[in-house]
């Protein structure tokens, strides 16, 4: 089955909203001419409504980088999926690497935030991956198997069938360390294949499964040419709209 691309920028905690507008505008005109992919960019909560303003008839679409558990309520500092839906948002990463280390997310966590974007029409992107430690004791796939059933766990194979997966190798994200393509590879397969008995087999064959640890233009291609790598979840490079346009643009 042919997977239509994605390609998704993690902005992190940067880009004031003046900054947040100035690169969508070059991203909106150097995108415009893509059809036979999806672009997506991830800013600061702050900057969400300007971004979607600016986007309104591109080709770019809009995420966030999380939200919290619960459509409303008093839960000081958080952001709902109501809220992310009403700034412009199709999409909401979940469960990011950082997220987990920094503020503890956890399996459990993050599948229910996994159900309720879903059913408040946000397409979930959920970030799983093993830190350098795991690797290094060759505990890579029961970790990532173990995120994988926990984060997906009770999801109906048509929720699951909208859900966007993104193995991000903690030990790669901001380090200037890449997985090979053959390393980026053999996971992705591993994970799909975990959909596949969780879910059946046309759902993982329809799932698109996103690679996140320095994704760089310089390396793009190699992992685009990889079988089950669908796309790429982009850090630093998606900040610079040269480079985030040359990775949209992956040769393949």
């Amino acid at each position: 089955m042919a997977r239509r691309p994605l390609m998704a920028g993690n902005w992190k905690m940067f880009k004031t909203v003046s900054e947040s507008v100035d690169l969508v505008k070059k991203l909106k005109d150097s995108l415009s001419g893509v059809k036979d992919r999806d672009a997506l960019v991830c800013p600061p909560f702050t900057a969400l409504a300007a971004v979607s303003e600016v986007l309104k008839g591109s080709a770019v679409t809009l995420g966030a980088q999380n939200m919290n558990d619960n459509v409303q309520g008093a839960f000081t500092g958080e952001i709902s999926p109501a809220m992310l839906k009403d700034a412009g948002c199709a999409y909401v990463i979940l469960g990011h690497s950082e997220r987990r280390q920094y503020y503890f997310e956890t399996d459990a966590l993050v599948n229910k935030k996994c159900k309720l974007a879903l059913e408040q029409g946000l397409t979930p992107i959920v970030c799983v991956g093993e830190q350098l430690a795991e690797r290094e004791a060759g505990r890579t796939f029961p970790v990532v198997e173990s995120q994988v059933k926990g984060s997906l766990g009770g999801l109906t194979p048509e929720q699951a069938g909208k859900v966007v997966v993104a193995y991000e190798p903690v030990w790669a994200i901001g380090t200037g360390k890449t997985a090979t393509p053959d390393q980026a590879q053999e996971v992705h397969a591993f994970v799909r294949d975990w959909i596949g008995r969780l879910f059946g087999s046309s759902i993982a064959d329809g799932m698109r499964i996103l690679y996140g640890g320095s994704v760089k233009p310089d390396n793009i291609d190699s992992l685009m040419a990889q079988k089950d790598i669908d796309g790429g979840l982009v850090g630093g490079a998606s900040l610079k709209a040269e480079d985030f346009t040359r990775i949209v643009k992956f040769l393949s």
